[in-house]
């Protein structure tokens, strides 16, 4: 096959398209760059579309057995299609997961309500899967899951963890009919470390509001518990993913 030299390139163009959210709700694709998020996106099944690679290796044959159309390239090329500065030699379109719903057994959920900014909402995602949560839920004016700066940020957990988008009241009350205790930080909300430690399968969903914003108050009012972490020193806030961080572990915490 034909190297690619040409940043005009057809395919170099498709690729460098889905850096944009337009192009990839369109076409149904996303960006991964590099060996290691390829990689994780193999291992969780995900399937390729097309790929740029500046050498044959084994993960270009992995890709290829996958489905991809690989095509080798110049690394010029490859650096026009990626939307970081200095990317690996290789990068591919992946189909994007469709999820409707949570996966059937999940008891721990984390609620994103406009988490605007990729770092926070890919620093979340990666948090939830250390910490053992099973989905995320993101809600009008989230970041957009599978720009490539949330899937850099989640390093891999985008791919391993299910997101499901939609409008938050809504996901909240299908997760409450399904016996989930809604639990919203708020700084209204009671102290954390003072609260009765969750009990053992005890199924929750952990809500973290808009960076500026905090939780909109119609899911304030859908909250069977409020929590907030206490500020000792002169701060009066935390960022977003860090707070999310906390809350996440000491909700994992569970009383026997």
């Amino acid at each position: 096959m034909e190297r690619i030299t040409s940043a005009s390139n057809p395919v170099v163009k498709r690729l460098k398209a889905l850096r944009e959210a337009k192009a990839r709700q369109e076409s149904g694709l996303f960006l991964v760059e590099g060996e290691v998020m390829l990689r994780e996106a193999l291992a969780c099944g995900l399937k390729p579309a097309e790929a740029l690679a500046e050498e044959e290796s084994a993960l270009t044959d992995e890709l290829a057995r996958a489905g991809a159309v690989v095509r080798p390239a110049v690394r010029t090329a490859i650096e026009a299609a990626c939307d970081t500065k200095t990317p690996q030699g290789v990068c591919a379109s992946f189909t994007m997961p469709r999820r409707t719903s949570v996966p059937g057994g999940a008891r721990r959920l984390v609620a994103l309500d406009g988490v605007q900014d990729p770092g926070n909402l890919g620093t979340i995602w990666r948090t939830a899967d250390a910490a053992g949560f099973d989905a995320l839920l993101l809600g009008a004016g989230c970041a957009d899951p599978w720009s490539p700066k949330v899937q850099r940020a989640s390093m891999g957990s985008g791919f391993r963890v299910a997101a499901v988008s939609g409008e938050m009241p809504l996901l909240l009350s299908r997760a409450q009919a399904d016996g989930f205790r809604v639990v919203v930080s708020a700084l209204d909300g009671a102290p954390l470390y003072a609260r009765t430690q969750p009990k053992a399968g005890e199924k929750l969903v952990l809500v973290i509001g808009n960076e500026a914003r905090g939780v909109s108050p119609e899911v304030q009012r859908m909250a069977d518990v409020k929590l907030k972490i206490p500020m000792r020193g002169g701060a009066e806030s935390l960022n977003a993913a860090v707070a999310a961080g906390i809350l996440m572990y000491e909700l994992t915490k569970e009383s026997e």
